[in-house]
């Protein structure tokens, strides 16, 4: 079945517009959008009402949709969740011997392939796939879809830490390598301690600005 205007522009919107840095803050214009996506502004007001009941966007009277910019607060409760999904995804899939070594060691090799600022985002993409296929391991749909909700936020903030600090590229390479031995030695409490230590140290580089 063919993908709604509505559901098209949504998905759009989601992938392409809020995890833009250059747009947090920034107000969206209907026509230019309709223009890029190739549908009407019909459409385009739908997804935006979709993005402001998930607080992704501000509908302002008069001035149209707002690129809703992460607060400390948001960014704060998102690592936390984070922490609570990944740690207990790790522990899963080492106690059923379902680590999916492979395919991130495969992610892994393909993050270091994309330095540099203008790889940024793709960067990201490929850090959200990582934790990402760590949680689908356990097997389960609700968590998947669960965490998958979080990807919009993820990449967000994750591109602004990149931006905030020199050198978080080559970190966050070390952090996840510290996930994937852990994971790999079937150590639970060093994997929680990675996750812990990946976690904490990118919501420091988010908060310091």
């Amino acid at each position: 079945m063919a993908a709604s205007g509505r559901d098209k522009a949504y998905a759009f919107l989601k992938e392409h517009v809020l995890t833009d840095p250059d747009l947090q803050g920034t107000f969206l214009s209907e026509q230019e959008l309709a223009d890029r996506i190739g549908v009407s502004r019909t459409p385009i007001r739908e997804a935006l009402l979709l993005l402001a009941a998930e607080d992704l966007v501000r509908l302002v009277p008069k001035r149209g949709a707002q690129v809703v910019p992460l607060t400390g607060r948001e960014i704060t409760e998102l690592m936390e969740l984070r922490g609570v999904v990944e740690r207990y995804a790790a522990g899963r899939v080492i106690a059923d011997g379902r680590a999916p070594l492979a395919e991130l060691t495969t992610l892994l090799e393909r993050q270091r392939e994309l330095s540099g600022p203008e790889l940024a985002k793709e960067f990201i993409e490929v850090d959200h796939a990582f934790h990402a296929t760590i949680i689908s391991a356990v097997g389960n749909a609700l968590l998947d879809r669960h965490y998958d909700g979080l990807r919009s936020r993820q990449i967000r903030a994750g591109v602004v830490a990149l931006f905030n600090r020199h050198g978080r590229q080559s970190a966050v390479l070390e952090e996840h390598r510290a996930i994937l031995t852990a994971i790999a030695a079937g150590d639970a409490e060093a994997a929680y301690t990675a996750i812990d230590a990946h976690l904490e140290t990118t919501l420091r580089v988010l908060l310091a600005g």
